[in-house]
């Protein structure tokens, strides 16, 4: 790894699922010489994809993460890439990608354009403010068409592109390209794997194109910096090439406008051109603001660390992979420097742990080395408690950085051990997925004997089962999927009492709350300046001393248990306000756990009173037809309780969006090919819960 950070690159490929970015990411191992052949994914031999289900079913399901090498301008880069999944299943792989990458290459289908994932992975990269590079991949494919991809880009993203190369030709007649800052033509021999390009004069059907593009080009340029734009009332033919390329660069770190590239990853035309792109506007880690964080004796401070060597450590663990040897922990190094043998803190729960060994990663290969430094990113040995999102830092300097967002998983079914022997197993196993997971989760329910586990959607569950099968060798029968339901409370209740009193020979128990409760959302609680855990919040207005201060913890503790346990169905509660206001105490006989029990008391007696409703899933769902099966096909979407938001014609296609119940969406691609004759296609992502109808959430709580 290169020790002058100005020559190291962080970035992530992303997309919708089947844009090409394993295929790029193929590529671009082959020409760093990260490996001697190109792997494909249709034949199951991606070196990115080395799961034996991302082999089977030609997908990616978990962040792979490899560092290479790239020779620019004389000059060698240390590149270190995250290839994405692009199903929103694993939306999670791309949100924990996205917190520790400085430059993403966003890749999209010439055929296609924007698609629905596309604007998730978008919206992700926002969140984060991630700079990006747009490539345009696939214009090999039949139907590809550059002008109206890069149009998508600036009408469904809302973003700024600029095109750096137009394509030469399109579907079966694509060659090459064209560089619009050298207004020279690139074609790559194909008998040498596109490994040799070969630079010729603009084809002179394309010289008029070109000048246009060129002139749109310096135009954006020129409004991207200042100096520019007087010598371009001037005359734009004086800007130099040199000139455009920094206005793009200081424009694409300022998130005000994309670079756009094109090619086919397939047919190894562009992608030399579009790793040299990453370099020249990409930013490396001392562009990037400081990292930002909470000192963890007082959260009110906020602390900064720069991406230098020898600043105090600190670093972000966003991946935990099971391994034989020991979990690996990828990490993003973003000040100072790890030697092995190193003693960190983990200043969110306070433990120390020991760096045994770091690595340099290549997908499922590594390479030991002795030291990490500030802006790489690494594998750890020897962490026994740290998990995704949780902090590394120097024990004398401790930092508490911005955790990750996980969403919550909208979909579960019951799963049981075969033998005792898979009893035993189930649990550890369960524990291992959970920490390489975070959208994972699984409880055991006492009172059916019931192991539940929940996810982001079919897939995500299938490939979880299929890993415990098959990757852990645990034999379990499967339930069928269901809903991840969530209650609330539809109105408000006030001056509600909890009064737990226990009278035993001796010393008693003794605590007595009075709550208000009323619907709150995040954004309502951010306004008001309260803590909103699990999507309740606790607001503490007790006057004149009426409960000691030592007892309100455990009264919002008690709050929390009941919230979570649920009382319409047992699920989960949600976006809730409590409001403790008044209550009283026993000298001798309060404790913790009486006002703990108040506190639950209370909650439950008042959300009973403030009246309870079910919220389900919503999911959006984008429909891809064509015009023919569109009447069947909205007629089938009302039936599922879905309402049609939009409904664009593209050629010869018709997009559908719609927002549809995920109780209504189960085997729902099946139903779909049959209605198409296999010709419809649909993605589907969470959208937000949604209040049930009455009718339908008692028929929920009947059979739940």
């Amino acid at each position: 790894m290169s020790r002058d950070l100005q020559l190291v690159r962080n970035i992530g490929i992303c997309a919708h699922i089947d844009a090409g970015k394993t295929t790029v990411t193929e590529r671009v191992l082959y020409y760093t010489g990260k490996s001697y052949k190109i792997g494909e994914v249709h034949e199951g031999t991606a070196t990115m994809d080395f799961l034996e289900e991302e082999q089977e079913r030609g997908i990616t399901i978990q962040s792979a993460a490899t560092t290479c090498p790239w020779e620019h301008n004389g000059k060698t880069y240390t590149i270190n890439l995250i290839d994405t999944p692009g199903h929103v299943d694993f939306t999670i792989e791309v949100e924990r990608s996205m917190r520790v990458l400085d430059g993403a290459i966003a890749v999209f289908d010439a055929k296609e354009g924007v698609e629905a994932q596309s604007e998730t992975v978008w919206r992700q990269a926002d969140r984060y403010n991630v700079p990006r590079v747009a490539f345009i991949n696939k214009m090999d494919k039949i139907g590809a068409d550059f002008e109206f991809s890069f149009n998508t880009i600036r009408e469904r993203l809302g973003a700024n592109p600029i095109a750096m190369q137009i394509p030469i030709g399109a579907g079966d007649e694509f060659e090459g390209l064209v560089d619009l800052l050298e207004m020279k033509a690139y074609y790559f021999d194909s008998g040498e794997l596109g490994a040799v390009v070969e630079q010729r004069e603009i084809p002179e059907e394309l010289v008029e194109m070109a000048e246009l593009w060129r002139h749109d080009l310096v135009d954006k340029a020129a409004e991207l910096d200042d100096n520019l734009t007087e010598k371009y009332i001037v005359d734009e033919h004086s800007i130099t090439a040199d000139e455009i390329q920094a206005a793009v660069r200081i424009g694409t770190l300022a998130h005000t406008c994309v670079p756009i590239l094109c090619g086919a990853a397939l047919r190894n035309i562009g992608i030399q051109r579009l790793l040299n792109a990453a370099i020249d506007y990409l930013p490396n880690p001392t562009e990037v603001p400081p990292v930002e964080g909470t000192d963890p004796r007082d959260e009110s401070t906020t602390l900064t660390r720069e991406a230098k060597f020898d600043a105090p450590f600190s670093g972000l663990v966003f991946k935990v992979v099971s391994d034989s040897h020991g979990d690996l922990t990828y990490t993003r190094i973003y000040s100072g420097s790890l030697p092995k043998g190193t003693r960190v803190l983990n200043p969110g729960n306070g433990r120390k742990e020991n760096i045994s060994r770091i690595y340099e990663m290549h997908a499922k290969d590594r390479q030991a080395i002795d030291t990490a430094h500030a802006g790489h990113i690494v594998a750890l040995i020897g962490l026994k408690n740290s998990v995704t999102g949780d902090t590394l830092c120097d024990t004398n300097n401790p930092i508490i950085l911005e955790r990750m967002h996980f969403p919550d998983p909208v979909i579960s079914l019951s799963i049981e051990p075969k033998t005792a022997d898979d009893k035993k197993k189930l649990g550890e196993a369960l524990g291992t997925l959970q920490r390489e997971d975070p959208s994972f989760r699984s409880q055991y329910n006492d009172e059916t004997g019931e192991t539940i586990i929940s996810g982001m959607g079919e897939l995500h569950l299938e490939i979880i089962k299929n890993k415990l099968v098959r990757d852990m060798n645990i034999g379990v029968n499967v339930g069928t999927p269901r809903v991840s339901y969530r209650e609330t409370i539809t109105g408000p209740a006030d001056k509600i009492r909890g009064k737990f009193v226990k009278q035993t020979g001796g010393r008693g128990q003794y605590g007595d709350v009075i709550i208000n409760v009323r619907p709150c959302t995040a954004a309502e609680a951010e306004e008001l300046d309260v803590k909103f855990t699990n999507n309740i919040g606790f607001l503490d207005n007790i006057s004149q001393g009426n409960i000691p201060r030592e007892y309100i913890p455990s009264v919002e503790a008690g709050v929390r248990s009941a919230a979570v346990s649920g009382i319409l169905g047992g699920y989960p509660m949600v976006n809730i306000l409590v409001e403790l206001i008044d209550g009283s105490y026993h000298e001798v006989d309060s404790s913790q756990v009486a006002f703990e029990q108040a506190g639950a008391l209370a909650f439950r007696q008042a959300c009973s009173k403030a009246g309870l409703g079910l919220l389900e899933p919503i999911m959006d769902v984008t429909i891809t037809t064509p015009e023919e099966f569109f009447g069947s096909i909205s007629g089938d979407l009302s039936s599922r309780r879905g309402q049609i938001n939009d409904s664009e014609v593209r050629k010869v296609v018709r997009i559908i969006s719609a927002e549809v119940p995920l109780s209504e969406m189960f085997g729902y691609t099946t139903v779909l090919r049959g209605m198409s004759q296999g010709r419809a296609t649909s993605t589907m992502e969470p959208s937000e819960y949604r209040l049930m109808p009455p009718n339908l959430s008692e028929t929920v709580l009947t059979h739940s």
